[in-house]
């Protein structure tokens, strides 16, 4: 089971960040037509009376993978914008997409214009229900204004899909960057607080211990006082060693280590009776770096090791049954790596729509 860990220390807030942990510049503005994609609400011309509002739609069944035992719940949060594929993957130009025809058009548009989503994945293994990264989160001040004071329905679509705050028990972080924890925790009044009350938060030590040790930003202190450290002081967080053959942190969950994109960056295998899974995080943010594992992400820490992990990686799955399940990929968001030539080639498996997960026994 996961291990109980004593409270990590301080993330003191540090002087102005330095270049290579620095925030980088938002995509730009969103356009109007993309709050509506991104799930905002946008306000009526005028009020309605109370009589003409008209009922909650019932939110349709979560994507989900079946694994034998375990299965995997796609949660969605948020189309991005289409400035976030040049900003964040500035190599994967129109002509990088031209030579790969197979990216259209689920993973990229007519134009090249790759498609990316924020989403999360929930599962129930051996009893335990999981969360697996938890977004962008509502209501928070972000410099990126895709980012910035989101209004979604994430928290209704999780439970929606059979995981209330109250019955998930683990949450796990792939790394701690501001699009992967912000569902770690609600407004409370003036505070923040944990979303997931009874839940056990968990990372990867060598991750804390880098952000414990950078010079932090404006941008990225206020993520951590927003979205991580009231985990820490409400005691919930647990730091895990991931050595090179990978941590099992619970029957049917191993944490594998993935640097580059962060120093103690995970990808997280999910092993049930008759399939297994590896949920990507950041270390393959899109299908096209299946076709071009040296696209890089601007945001990569160490960009040489992004790519040679990447690379790993890829290589390991190609030729398996193991599905790859991308935490940016657009729909069909899941698939099978098949190598091609020198790079590799997304075969999609999309989720099929599942009956939520069954009431917690424990309530």
């Amino acid at each position: 089971m996961v291990p109980t860990r004593p409270a990590p220390q301080q993330i003191p807030p540090g002087p102005q960040e330095s270049p290579r942990h620095r925030t980088p510049s938002a995509p730009g503005p969103v356009p109007a037509g993309e709050q509506e994609k991104r799930g905002e609400r946008r306000p009526a011309a005028e009020p309605q009376p109370p009589d003409r509002h008209p009922l909650p739609r019932p939110l349709p069944p979560a994507p989900a993978w079946e694994l034998g035992g375990i299965t995997v719940h796609r949660i969605d949060e948020v189309a991005l914008p289409p400035q976030t594929g040049p900003w964040l993957l500035p190599s994967a130009t129109p002509e990088v997409i031209d030579r790969t025809p197979w990216l259209r058009p689920d993973f990229a548009d007519g134009s090249g214009v790759l498609r990316l989503s924020s989403h999360t994945f929930a599962c129930t293994v051996g009893g335990l229900r999981v969360l697996i990264d938890t977004g962008i989160g509502n209501g928070k001040t972000r410099a990126n204004p895709a980012w910035h004071d989101l209004r979604t329905d994430y928290p209704a679509r999780l439970a929606a899909a059979g995981f209330p705050p109250d019955a998930v028990d683990l949450v796990i972080l792939t790394h701690l960057h501001t699009d992967h924890v912000g569902w770690n925790t609600r407004a409370d009044g003036g505070d923040w607080r944990p979303a997931f009350p009874r839940a056990r938060y968990v990372t990867a030590r060598r991750e804390w211990e880098h952000w414990a040790a950078a010079e932090m930003d404006d941008a990225r202190r206020q993520m951590f006082r927003d979205s991580v450290h009231p985990v820490r002081d409400a005691g919930q967080l647990d730091l895990v060693d991931v050595p090179t053959a990978g941590a099992e942190i619970a029957p049917g969950i191993r944490l594998l280590p993935t640097p580059g994109h962060t120093p103690g960056h995970i990808a997280v295998e999910l092993r049930g009776r008759t399939g297994t899974a590896v949920i990507t995080g950041d270390c393959v943010h899109h299908p096209v770096q299946l076709g071009h594992p040296a696209v890089g992400s601007c945001v990569d820490t160490d960009p040489a090791q992004a790519v040679a992990t990447r690379r790993a990686l890829l290589t390991a799955l190609a030729g398996t049954d193991t599905l790859l399940l991308g935490t940016h990929f657009p729909p069909p968001t899941g698939g099978l790596v098949r190598a091609r030539g020198g790079a590799y080639r997304l075969i999609p498996v999309p989720g099929r729509p599942a009956p939520p997960t069954a009431p917690d026994p424990r309530k």
